[in-house]
């Protein structure tokens, strides 16, 4: 059954309006959008286009509402609105994440903030290795998938670095290396990465390089700096990866592909709402089902228990 009522609270993609605005419609819901102030104009037409529609039909235009953006105190009240909205969910930076779970007093879905790391391992086939790096880098970095830490085997930096690095900074990508990175980058532009990169989640060309010694050690790093997002390895190795999914506490592992592919439309949903990155009650891309609950119904002849 569906929850009620739920509050959508997000940033800049007028495109989430239409995408939370189906998915709750779909699954039962009624949807009130609290998108940003600077998409106000493209959120107010797609609502109204979806509600024109909605008036053809014998469903009621008010299940889909838009909150007001042009005061923070929309978004409070939609916080505080405990009984009277089931639950909100929050889609943005991480920030905006942090606000709307520290202060909402109605149940949250906490998002997507996206600290992903890519590890090349020492038994990763170097082939596949790049392209994997690229693809969760640069393919569309502004995204809560997409990759920004790399970690290599020192059995392989040597040899793979030179070249990850060169294809890395071909494409624009800025890099924040380790010592022991930068010194493997030699003439390829670098900066020494400081405490805070390694938690950073760039939403941009940027990206963190650091060599690890083993499949532990890796992730150790994950565990300290991530975000329990989506995890990567590259291996040929079955106990290494065997390893390191024992070892990460995230939504979503890949072994040998992209991190990109954490997306509800990859994994067959469809449209997704967001990613959860909590245990409780969904995790990772969030479709139809996730927007829904569960009634027990019983039914009997009088039978009463002993």
């Amino acid at each position: 059954m569906p929850f009620g009522v739920i509050g959508m609270v997000y940033e800049a993609r007028p495109n989430v309006t239409v995408d939370a605005a189906v998915i709750l419609l779909m699954s039962g819901n009624a949807a009130l959008l609290r998108g940003s102030s600077s998409a106000e104009a493209s959120n107010q037409v797609l609502v109204s286009v979806m509600r024109d529609a909605l008036a053809t039909t014998v469903i009621s235009p008010d299940v889909i509402q838009l909150v007001p953006s042009d005061s923070r105190e929309t978004v409070k009240a939609l916080l505080h609105a405990r009984g009277k909205v089931d639950l909100v969910i929050p889609r943005g930076s991480a920030s905006l994440i942090r606000m709307v779970v520290d202060e909402s007093t109605v149940p949250t879905i906490e998002t997507g903030a996206g600290v992903c790391h890519v590890f090349i391992d020492e038994f990763a086939n170097l082939d596949i290795a790049l392209p994997i790096i690229l693809n969760s880098k640069t393919q569309r970095p502004s995204v809560c998938n997409a990759a920004e830490t790399l970690l290599v085997h020192k059995n392989i930096a040597t040899t793979f670095l030179p070249v990850a690095l060169k294809a890395l900074h071909d494409t624009g990508v800025i890099l924040h290396c380790d010592s022991a990175s930068l010194a493997i980058a030699g003439e390829i532009p670098a900066t020494l990465a400081e405490e805070e990169n390694w938690s950073t989640e760039y939403g941009t060309l940027e990206m963190n390089i650091a060599i690890v010694d083993s499949v532990d050690a890796a992730s150790d790093h994950i565990a300290t700096y991530g975000t329990q997002h989506t995890e990567a390895i590259v291996t040929d190795n079955q106990a290494n990866a065997d390893r390191f999914i024992a070892l990460s506490d995230c939504a979503a592992i890949m072994v040998n592909t992209s991190t990109r592919f954490t997306d509800g439309e990859q994994m067959g949903f469809g449209a997704e709402i967001g990613i959860s990155n909590q245990k409780l009650h969904a995790r990772g891309p969030m479709g139809l089902e996730a927007m829904t609950t569960t009634t027990w119904i019983v039914t009997g002849n009088g039978q009463i228990r002993s």
